[in-house]
């Protein structure tokens, strides 16, 4: 008799999740075939899901027309200069997590307490020095801010911290250097903290979006995100359009997460978070 109730409640579950999972993915089916939709059909009331005559017209406007191609382009140089930011934060982490020296707790305490501190409350600072150093509208000026960030860098600490200190201790026996060990012997062991970085690296850097808007006064410089923006402003009745914009925001995302979702999850367990 309990077992029955078990399963009833496991195959109710079931069907909630399920339910609630379709209800939540609806909006991006919807937005995902309105994007192949002409610009008539995508406004019909009540909407339809699939377009009755499918089209890619929106995707070749966006790329031949709006500047999509250099938004796309900038996006990607953006995610990947986060990437090698991605390095410097390990770095900081390897070197909180096994080293000691003068002022460590105190320098560490002070970069948790950035965590703290709203990224609106630093931009006008930041700007100002950027401004200073003649990086704005610059590639350079959009990326640097965001290349280490305190939160990557307490995550790697604390992933950093559970490596056993006699795997260094025998490769400096060895008379490995500390580039080696780190590069060698620590990078290969922390595959699991530099997954799930590499994905939340990768979705900070794609849909960075307000930053990219407040330094950059010249289009070339435009992300995807802000490019998006601009296409709500100049095409407000082309939903068609709008919706093949944000499919090309949004899909690569989903993508990459539900390929790498279970890395997250490793990631996060292994670095301590408890």
């Amino acid at each position: 008799m309990k077992k029955d109730k078990m399963k009833i409640d496991k195959i109710i579950v079931i069907i909630l999740l399920t339910i609630g999972g379709i209800l939540m993915l609806t909006p991006f089916i919807w937005m995902i075939f309105s994007s192949f939709k002409h610009a008539n059909e995508a406004m019909l009331v009540p909407p339809t899901l699939f377009p009755k005559v499918p089209t890619l017209e929106n995707y070749i406007k966006l790329f031949e027309e709006l500047n999509f191609l250099v938004y796309l382009k900038n996006t990607l140089i953006v995610v990947a200069i986060f990437f090698i930011g991605l390095l410097f934060n390990a770095m900081a982490g390897y070197a909180f997590g096994k080293f000691k020296f003068p002022g460590k707790k105190f320098l560490f305490y002070m970069v948790l307490a950035t965590m703290m501190i709203p990224s609106q409350v630093t931009m006008i600072p930041v700007y100002l020095i950027l401004n200073k150093m003649g990086l704005i509208n610059t590639m350079l000026g959009i990326v640097l801010p965001g290349l280490v960030g305190a939160f990557n860098i307490f995550l790697f600490k604390q992933f950093m911290g559970g490596v056993p200190n006699e795997l260094m201790e025998a490769a400096r026996i060895d008379g490995a250097g500390e580039y080696y060990i780190f590069f060698k012997l620590i990078i290969p062991i922390s595959k699991p903290i530099l997954a799930v970085q590499g994905i939340l690296t990768f979705i900070a850097g794609w849909n960075n979006f307000l930053w990219p808007l407040i330094i950059a006064n010249d289009e070339k410089f435009y992300t995807l995100s802000v490019g998006l923006s601009l296409l709500k402003g100049q095409n407000v009745t082309n939903f068609a359009l709008q919706m093949a914009g944000a499919s090309i925001m949004v899909v690569p995302i989903m993508i990459i997460f539900c390929i790498f979702q279970k890395h997250i999850m490793e990631g996060f367990v292994t670095s301590g978070i408890k």
